[in-house]
């Protein structure tokens, strides 16, 4: 039976979201397939995670996109800008479930075409991070990146979460805003668009 390289890419992110440090060997073993020919899709480790870093990527752009995060950084609505957040923070809770491996992958992390693309949509959510504070709906005193770190921070307890089976699958949505909003959020941020409108996943 032929394996594409679409399948390959499916079965090996399942198996790196239990196994991160699965070797070639293994990831192939986890595809059902010689580790031939998953060579022959990719040539080296670094290619195959490369290539998912890529697709990670690109569902990180649709869920800023989904979320209008460009335009509520330039909004000056609150309701605006709140419906941006809550739509993204609940966009990122799905990239970190199906890509978790990749938030701590250092292969991932240093490729510099990754990089580059990480850094440019870090850029459009710190954006909307300070509409958030001039808006009043996250603290003003806190360096937007580091509420950008923050977010990031609880990815990576979204992750072991969800890998440990410690909570619900449809509590995790709640759970990632209340913890943002306990930490970076305002009377007025807790009680407009953020935190209300999303509401958990089933």
């Amino acid at each position: 039976m032929t394996v594409s390289r679409e399948q390959i890419m499916t079965a090996a992110i399942q198996h790196l979201n239990e196994h991160p440090a699965a070797s070639m060997a293994q990831l192939a073993e986890a595809v059902g397939i010689s580790r031939a020919t998953l060579h022959r899709q990719f040539s080296s480790r670094e290619e195959l995670m490369t290539a998912l870093g890529h697709r990670a990527h690109d569902q990180w752009h649709q869920v800023q996109v989904r979320a209008g995060v460009t335009a509520a950084a330039a909004s000056a609505d609150p309701r605006v800008i709140g419906r941006a957040l809550d739509t993204l923070l609940d966009g990122l809770v799905d990239v970190a479930d199906e890509y978790g491996f990749g938030l701590t992958d250092y292969a991932m992390a240093v490729h510099p075409e990754l990089l580059r693309r990480s850094d440019e949509l870090e850029e459009h959510e710190i954006a909307l991070y300070a509409a958030a504070q001039r808006a009043g709906l996250l603290r003003a005193d806190l360096p937007a990146r580091w509420i950008s770190n923050t977010v990031y921070g609880l990815l990576v307890a979204v992750r072991e979460s969800l890998r440990r089976g410690d909570v619900a699958r449809r509590e995790v949505p709640r759970l990632l805003r209340e913890t943002f909003l306990t930490g970076t959020g305002t009377d007025t941020g807790t009680g407009v668009g953020v935190g209300v409108e999303g509401g958990g996943r089933s």
